[in-house]
This record gives C-alpha cells, sequence and structure tokens, in this order.
C-alpha cells in the first residue's frame, strides 16, 4: 500500500537529518582518531615538545567533556538545531584555522574550541532523530549514526596516514574542512525544525559554571593524582563541588540536570553507570595494545594499525544490525550480552606477555569489537525509550557525557598505572618488564570495572522490564 502524502514527507524528513548527523558523527571521531597519527609530522613543523603534543589530544576531550551537559540544557531551551549548527559552524571555523597557523598554543587552543563543537554537536544529533524518528524506528537510526561514528574512528588512522605522507598534515584539516562546510549547507537548507522541550524556562548559569569548573579539577587532578599533593587536593575540590553541583539541581527550578531522572529511574542511572563503565574499561586498550604491538612485538605504526582497525570496522558492521534487533528484541538484554563480551575481551588480555600468540590477540581484539558493536547502539536505544520527551535532550547530553568522562577515566586510570610502574620514562626496549606489568595490571582493572558493568546493564534490564 503507497504511503500517505504526509507520511512520505515526515520519512524523507528523517533521512535527511540522519544524513546530517551521520556526516558529522562520522568527521568528528575521524578528527580525533586521524589527528593521532599526524602528531609527530606536527611535532617537527611546529616545534613541539610531547607535553604540548599531548595537550593537542587532551584539549579537543577536556572542551567535549565540559560543556556536553550544559549545551544540551541550552539546546532544550533555544532549540536543538540552533545548538547542533553552531556546533558544526565552530568545528568548521576551528579546523580551517588550525590548517592555517603555525604557532602550537594556538594550535592547541583551537583543538579546545573544536572539542566545544563536538559537545554541541553529541549533546542534540541523538535528541534530534528522537525527535524525527518514532520508536519502533529509532534503534536503526541510532545503529546508523554508531556504525558511521566507527567508521570515522577506523577511518582516521588509515587515511590520516596516506594524506600526511603524500601531501603534508594540513591536509587533513584541509579536506575536513571541505566536509564540514558541505554539511554546514546542508543543515542550513534541508534541517527544519528546532525541537525545543523547553522553550521559555531559565538557563541555571551558575549551576552549569559550578559544573565545569567541579569537572575541570576533578580531571586536572586525577591525571596526575600520584604526582603531589596539590593534584590530589584539586582532584578532591572537584569531587566536593561535584556534590555541590548535585544539591543545587535539586534545589534548582531549571536545573541543567534533573535529578529526578537518577533518582526516581533507576533503570535510567544504571543504564548511564553502564554506559560510563563500558567506556572507561574499553578505551585504553588501543592505546596499551599500539604500545605493546610497537615495543613489545616489534610491529611497525603501519602494521600496528592495519590490526589495530579490527575493532571498529566490527563496531561499525555490527551497529546498524543491532539497531534494527533493537527495535524489536529488548535493547537492554543485547546491551548486557556486549558487556559480557567486553569483559570476556579484557579478561582474555590479562595474561598478555611477550611470548603470547597473535591469535590471542587477535582474539580479544574480535571481542572488544563485538562488545561495543553490541553495547552501544542497544544501550543508547534502551537509554531513549525511558524518558519522556521532554527529558530526550537531557538523556541524549547524559549519555554523550557518560561516555565523554569514561573516555577521561579510562586516561587517568592508565596514567596513575603507568606512573606507578614507569615513572615519567617512555617506554623503551630497557623496561619493557615493567611495561608488561603495567599492562597487565591495567587489564586486570578494567576486567573488574567491565564485571561490575554487566551487572549493572543486567539490574538496568529488569529494572526496565518491571517499568513497561
Amino acid at each position: 500500500m503507497a504511503l500517505p502524502v504526509k507520511q512520505k514527507q515526515v520519512l524523507a524528513s528523517a533521512k535527511v537529518t540522519l544524513l546530517v548527523v551521520s556526516l558529522v558523527q562520522f568527521t568528528v571521531p575521524f578528527l580525533m582518531s586521524a589527528v593521532g597519527i599526524a602528531l609527530p609530522a606536527i611535532g617537527r613543523d611546529l616545534d613541539a615538545s610531547a607535553v604540548q603534543l599531548s595537550l593537542i589530544q587532551t584539549a579537543q576531550i577536556l572542551g567535549i567533556g565540559l560543556f556536553l551537559l550544559p549545551m544540551g540544557r541550552y539546546a532544550d531551551i533555544h532549540g536543538r538545531k540552533r545548538v547542533f549548527l553552531g556546533g558544526t559552524a565552530l568545528i568548521f571555523a576551528s579546523t580551517v584555522i588550525i590548517g592555517m597557523i603555525g604557532n602550537i598554543t594556538l594550535f592547541i587552543v583551537m583543538r579546545f574550541v573544536q572539542g566545544i563543537g563536538a559537545a554541541m554537536i553529541f549533546s542534540t544529533s541523538l535528541a534530534i532523530l528522537i525527535s524525527v524518528y518514532p520508536a519502533q524506528r529509532r534503534g536503526r537510526a541510532i545503529g546508523v549514526v554508531a556504525a558511521m561514528a566507527y567508521l570515522g574512528m577506523a577511518a582516521g588512522p588509515a587515511l590520516s596516514g596516506v594524506i600526511v605522507n603524500h601531501l603534508g598534515w594540513r591536509w587533513i584539516f584541509v579536506l575536513l574542512s571541505i566536509v564540514m562546510f558541505g554539511t554546514l549547507i546542508l543543515t542550513l537548507v534541508r534541517l527544519t525544525g528546532e525541537w525545543r522541550s523547553a522553550e521559555g524556562e531559565r538557563f541555571d548559569w551558575i549551576g552549569a559554571l559550578i559544573y565545569m569548573a567541579s569537572l575541570l579539577l576533578v580531571i586536572y587532578g586525577a591525571v596526575g593524582i600520584t604526582r603531589s599533593v596539590e593534584m590530589k587536593l584539586a582532584a578532591a575540590a572537584g569531587l566536593v563541588g561535584m556534590v555541590l553541583f548535585f544539591l543545587h539541581q535539586r534545589r534548582c527550578s531549571y536545573p541543567i540536570l534533573d535529578t529526578h531522572l537518577l533518582t526516581g529511574n533507576p533503570a535510567f542511572t544504571f543504564a548511564n553507570l553502564s554506559t560510563f563503565i563500558n567506556y572507561a574499561a574499553i578505551f585504553s586498550f588501543l592505546f596499551i595494545f599500539s604500545l605493546y604491538l610497537q615495543f613489545v612485538k616489534a610491529f611497525s605504526p603501519q602494521q600496528a594499525g592495519l590490526l589495530l582497525v579490527i575493532q571498529p570496522l566490527i563496531q561499525a558492521v555490527l551497529a546498524p544490525a543491532v539497531g534494527r534487533l533493537a527495535d524489536v528484541y529488548s535493547p537492554s538484554k543485547i546491551a548486557t550480552a556486549g558487556m559480557l563480551f567486553c569483559t570476556a575481551g579484557l579478561a582474555l588480555s590479562c595474561g598478555i606477555d611477550a611470548d603470547t600468540s597473535m591469535t590471542l590477540i587477535v582474539a580479544a581484539t574480535v571481542l572488544l569489537g563485538i562488545s561495543l558493536g553490541l553495547f552501544a547502539t542497544s544501550n543508547m536505544t534502551a537509554i531513549m525509550n525511558l524518558v519522556e520527551p521532554k527529558h530526550v535532550g537531557t538523556a541524549s547530553s547524559m549519555i554523550a557525557t557518560m561516555r565523554t568522562t569514561g573516555v577521561l577515566s579510562s586516561t587517568a586510570i592508565i596514567a596513575v598505572i603507568f606512573y606507578h610502574y614507569l615513572g615519567d620514562q617512555p617506554v623503551t626496549n630497557d623496561n619493557v618488564d615493567r611495561f608488561l606489568d603495567s599492562l597487565q595490571t591495567s587489564f586486570i582493572v578494567f576486567t573488574i570495572m567491565s564485571a561490575a558493568g554487566t551487572l549493572f546493564s543486567s539490574v538496568k534490564g529488569r529494572l526496565a522490564t518491571s517499568i513497561h
């Protein structure tokens, strides 16, 4: 039977929205992973120190983490398209500037600006999709977007290596700026609607400042918590600030974070905890294995990159299929299965040493690829099904915030463990034994975390079933 004209128009509009969101969800992860390969060339060209090169990556993640939650609330009040468009424009402008500058300090500042733009996109894109897709088709739309993000993550190292070798690192940003400009025009012309779920309400600037300052202190202190008393005090002050933020939100008439979503919806709380733990447990796997393959197994960077691309490629292949399954079967149960695969892959990695076979390494990589392929799409679908339409903006921001803080926590855990075993020394052939000790300790910690995440996901599934 032919669809009514109005229904066809709605479906066409939804497909355009999916295209726009998919483009930016590919570009931002690509930008994050591509720069990692280009860092040596950037360092030589801009005469950057090792610390400055590390800040290039940290600055963007920091920008994302600080602005996700405030931007999600701001978008609910003033319009999600407006914030999404602003984020796209911000990434486009900062990408153009990075492609032209010759100053490492300005480079780092622009990476922070890119992080703000990414936060504006991440806090709104999922909410926009939910606004245009009916509940019975949400999973497949989320699956397509997740697949594009994983493809961007996988394509970044491979394509940027070719670009750097043949054209130079600046061309990464030149080519991406062209893609972002096209996305910007498409958003302006074809993306219709503003999707305000809290129009007319006030924005809590005090809460936003408390949240951002507290998170900044936590991140700053956690990264160097083993190195000085000042870092410990900064982390402690940040945690106190987070408690104050939570108390302020409970009393605030128009909060950035509706605490009733957490206290009155335990399934939503456990789902977000699962997101945090999943990304905290799995994010550093690629970083650790990259070092292991190059320093212990003597792989070239290209060989290591080709092996490690297995994980995001599996995720990209699985995500759309999992999205369709999540529309038919319980997304919570699929997410819990993903956490089980994560725990199995990390547990398999705990005993890795210099003599470990490549078969075991590939098996662990495949298990973790299956894990995120099953978990990310289904868990996002489960979370969005747990909230009312007026809360989809907050829920979207919470998912992205848990994902980003999980990534930051993973980085901090690795920094602490590596500092314990290696101090400030780089990994070399002379300290490979201590590096292997740090690797094994890291995987033990992450396996325990993943097991806890599996439990939380299982509890979330039971609570979600009782709700429905």
